[in-house]
């Protein structure tokens, strides 16, 4: 979720930010407004499905009616008014800290899996977490029986989802991609050409 910002460096396999010659680079102070925008998204978007995974847990494990009706409701309340907002502008920030700095998108591996993650997770939350919480809210206000293992399934499969990301976002595992290896093998070859040009030219 979390994008830190590149530290300079010669271009490697391990963590350390390339410094390639790209068409899109945001400046300073609009990146720095970027990453503290996706900073507090991400933490957001985190907080409140840990706030879900408790309400779900409450209501699951409540024996008065009263409490599962709370719980649900402002499951509900939540889910309706804070989900996709969090959600879509943690990834548009991704994506723009993304494309605008040198990481790119699709150069390593730990940002290319943390965009498509975060996809997935955006397409679960809002197409079936959000239903699912709906329908809940409806049956307890109904007097209706409440499957609670649903509702804490949800919010616990993407809070080990939220640590992973976060953790890929502190270690950046796994070095380039294929694409991100043909892009740096053609900067090293840019670099060495333009350094022998005025050698050929003397």
């Amino acid at each position: 979720m979390t994008h830190s910002p590149p530290r300079p460096g010669p271009e490697s396999g391990t963590g350390t930010a390339p410094r390639p010659t790209t068409r899109f680079r945001l400046r300073r102070h609009t990146r720095r407004a970027w990453l503290v925008t996706h900073v507090i998204v991400s933490v957001g978007w985190l907080g409140l499905t840990l706030c879900l995974l408790t309400l779900a847990i409450a209501g699951a494990t409540s024996e008065a009616s009263t409490t599962d009706e709370m719980a649900y409701r402002a499951m509900r309340t939540f889910s309706d008014w804070l989900l996709a907002p969090l959600a879509l502008l943690t990834a548009l920030s991704g994506l723009v800290l993304s494309l605008g700095t040198p990481w790119g998108l699709a150069r390593h591996w730990w940002v290319w899996i943390k965009f498509v993650l975060t996809l997935a997770l955006i397409a679960a939350s809002l197409l079936a977490l959000r239903g699912v919480i709906g329908h809940a809210a409806d049956q307890v206000a109904a007097g209706a029986e409440v499957h609670a293992q649903d509702l804490v399934m949800g919010p616990a499969v993407s809070l080990t989802a939220y640590v992973f990301l976060t953790a890929i976002s502190v270690l950046k595992p796994w070095g380039l991609t294929r694409h991100g290896q043909r892009k740096r093998d053609a900067e090293l070859a840019a670099r060495r050409a333009g350094r022998g040009t005025p050698e050929r030219a003397a």
